[in-house]
Parts: C-alpha cells; sequence; structure tokens
C-alpha cells in the first residue's frame, strides 16, 4: 500500500467542515482508492492566500501510477467544488505607490494604459 497527499486550497469564506467531508467522499468514490484506511482530509495552515489542506488516502497498486490517480482525485475535487461553488483562491497582490512625484505618478499612468 502506498499513502498519497494531495496538498489543495481553499477561499477564506469557505465552511471548512464542509469541504473537508467533500474532500474525503470525493476521494473515496475515486477508482483505486482504498477503503481502508479510509480517506482523510486535514487543515494545514492558513496561507497568504487560502486555507491550506491536505487530503491523504491509500492505494495498493503503485504500479499502475501514482500521479494518474492524484490528477484524477484532484479533478474529482475541482468538480465537486464547481459544483458547489467552492473558491479556489489565487494570489492577488494590491499596489500602492507611496511616491506622490510626478515622475512616479507619470509612470503609473503608463503601466495602468499599457494594461487596458
Amino acid at each position: 500500500m502506498v499513502r498519497l497527499d494531495a496538498p489543495f486550497g481553499v477561499a477564506y469564506g469557505s465552511d471548512l467542515h464542509a469541504v473537508r467531508d467533500l474532500a474525503v467522499e470525493v476521494a473515496g468514490r475515486t477508482h483505486r482508492v482504498l477503503a481502508s484506511p479510509k480517506p482523510v482530509c486535514h487543515v494545514t495552515g492558513f496561507g497568504d492566500s487560502a486555507v491550506n489542506m491536505l487530503l491523504r488516502f491509500w492505494i495498493e497498486d503503485p504500479a499502475d501510477g501514482v500521479t494518474n490517480i492524484k490528477g484524477a482525485v484532484l479533478l474529482g475535487l475541482w468538480d465537486a467544488f464547481n459544483e458547489r461553488q467552492i473558491e479556489i483562491p489565487y494570489p492577488q497582490r494590491e499596489v500602492r505607490i507611496r511616491d506622490p512625484s510626478p515622475l512616479a505618478m507619470s509612470r503609473a499612468r503608463e503601466a495602468e494604459r499599457a494594461n487596458d
């Protein structure tokens, strides 16, 4: 038997208890994932953009591939999260210009125009 870990993150507004239950359910219904030991899901940390989580599950046939089963579980999570509108966040940064000099303001306007 081989234990596999599938880390993922969800938005801070998510119901973490529901996310854990859903992740375990998704892993449990994925072909090749063993029912015993049962899959588990843990909150592992509070990141900059997401609540970090880890889905842990077991397989008994690593010769048939490890990345493919991990990918199948993650794809199942993707589908389940989309169905239930659970957000997988991505980093967003806010840029503040602290130098109000004319040169800095001119560069900021040029950058803004380039992004339009």
